[in-house]
């Protein structure tokens, strides 16, 4: 293939830039998501928006380099004894992960693109003032919407997204200086360290995602124990306004039961990465890494009390499940004569549960006695008898993304009934809003970023590091079948880096 453009070292130097302005973005955005009371307001919306939109155009700079130049940046998946072209190049036998990452790529601009029509092609617009629909002309066979405001609002959110999602994976894959160099003078065992050690820059943004988690699980016990109605202290809400329905910086304990939930396995397959590794004397002692991996531990301890201590009863359901789930594969992976570690395991989900109860127990009790899950769903199971009508008037292109809480009021059989902004069941609503179309295709490609470990060279990764993504992912996933885990930036964001960091992984290794 013939590229227009050499490669100097200015553009060289323009490509590392690029990938230092990611790092430190993407950073941005992790701290600032759930601090921003879990990105729920339109200014801290957009402001992720933005950042995800600064992302994608520094992704496209990289790539155009690679493009023009043939610069083939070192990554995670090349063998050493070929020169593999850019996994979004040409290539006439391409490897199951480039296969994938094209499918994937496909398949996430059939989506962005669906948001975009059904936007563009509304049927309808709804007015607030007079809440009432305002129609339009548009083309029944192609994608459409009842509330074009709502589907625009759901496009932009989306397609930064999307392009955070391929950024962060592009980062990802990339090698450090400090690994080429390793690479290039083959000190050491290579092979035993890539298998015993993450990547820098996975490990450096899990590390990030855990301080973070860790000092957001403080603040809100310290809150929770203060009996503040006061978000962060300072910030009133107009729903919720009781400090039990709350916990730390979101205004619905649910959501933060689900933040915590989505973080606390991966920071966990981290730690006991770290914690293998410290065992063979693999990697350096330094900020983050191996040398402080007991601070992860307690982070990650703290975040994993926190559903329970929020007082969410699922939330609380999926913590337990997924504690258990971790103790059985950690102690599953470890050698017969590791007595001491396997106590050390036993004893850590002791002490969270333990700790969880002694604090959590008195608000979340009342909760569970009182009926437990099934009670707390019957008023929800009204709504979903209520809402699926719009599932099957809708049922190909659904009534358009976003739009579920303009149209819910045409279907509520007395004006007096309950009008929720979100349904509290995000795959009813997805298939609402989205269709059964565009509902196969967020499943379709969802399946894509699973099955790469299994098949695709990337960044070799254990299989308990994978089950520990999985439970987190699936625990979220769980979740959305009772409230609504998508409906809320913060949370959908994390949701996506980790599939991005799952999209790296693999079972394989570069020969």
């Amino acid at each position: 293939m013939l590229h227009p453009l050499s490669l100097s070292l200015r553009t060289l130097r323009l490509y590392r830039i690029c990938d230092v302005v990611s790092e430190n973005v993407l950073y941005l955005m992790v701290l600032f998501s759930p601090w921003a009371f879990g990105t729920t307001q339109p200014w801290s919306i957009w402001t992720m928006n933005l950042a995800g939109y600064s992302l994608g155009l520094l992704f496209i700079v990289k790539l155009v380099i690679r493009i023009l130049t043939g610069y083939h940046n070192p990554r995670w998946g090349r063998r050493r004894d070929e020169s593999l072209i850019d996994e979004l190049g040409d290539d006439d036998k391409a490897s199951a992960g480039q296969f994938l990452t094209r499918l994937l790529a496909a398949l996430t601009m059939l989506l962005i693109g669906y948001c975009f029509v059904s936007a563009l092609n509304s049927r309808s617009t709804y007015n607030p003032e007079v809440t009432s629909l305002e129609y339009h002309s548009f083309v029944s066979w192609l994608p459409h919407s009842y509330d074009s405001a709502s589907s625009w609002q759901a496009f932009c959110n989306y397609l930064a997204m999307a392009l955070s999602f391929w950024a962060v994976r592009d980062w990802l894959i990339g090698k450090t200086l400090n690994e080429e160099r390793d690479e290039r003078s083959q000190l050491g065992d290579p092979h035993r360290r890539r298998e015993s050690l993450l990547p820098e820059r996975l490990r450096r943004l899990l590390w990030v995602l855990t301080i973070n988690g860790g000092l957001l699980g403080v603040e809100g016990l310290v809150q929770r124990m203060d009996g503040t109605p006061l978000l962060l202290f300072f910030q009133p809400t107009h729903e919720n306004r009781e400090a039990l329905y709350q916990f730390g910086p979101y205004a619905y304990r649910s959501n933060a039961a689900q933040y915590f939930n989505l973080l606390w396995p991966a920071s966990l397959g981290l730690w006991w990465s770290l914690e293998r590794a410290a065992r063979r004397k693999v990697g350096s002692r330094d900020a983050f890494g191996i040398g402080s991996r007991h601070f992860l531990l307690v982070c990650t301890m703290i975040m994993a009390a926190c559903p329970i201590i929020s007082a969410s009863r699922i939330g609380a359901a999926v913590a337990i499940v997924n504690l258990v789930l971790a103790s059985v594969v950690l102690l599953a992976v470890q050698p017969k004569e590791h007595v001491k570690t396997k106590v050390a395991v036993a004893a850590g989900l002791a002490v969270v549960l333990g700790f969880s109860a002694l604090i959590g127990w008195g608000d979340l009790g009342p909760r569970v006695s009182a009926g437990g899950l099934e009670s707390g769903l019957q008023g929800r199971n009204q709504i979903y008898d209520m809402a699926r009508p719009m599932a099957d008037d809708c049922a190909l292109f659904g009534t358009g993304p976003g739009t579920f809480g303009p149209l819910f009021q045409l279907y509520r059989p007395d004006p007096e009934e309950y009008w929720p902004a979100q349904l509290h069941n995000d795959w009813l609503e997805t298939l609402i809003t989205f269709g059964w179309l565009g509902s196969a295709i967020i499943v379709f490609a969802f399946c894509v970023v699973l099955s790469h470990w299994f098949v695709a060279r990337g960044i070799p990764a254990k299989a308990y590091l994978i089950v520990l993504f999985w439970a987190a992912l699936g625990g979220c996933l769980f979740y959305a079948r009772y409230d609504f885990p998508f409906q809320i930036y913060s949370v959908i964001f994390l949701f996506f880096l980790l599939c991005a960091a799952l999209f790296t992984l693999s079972h394989k290794r570069a020969s």
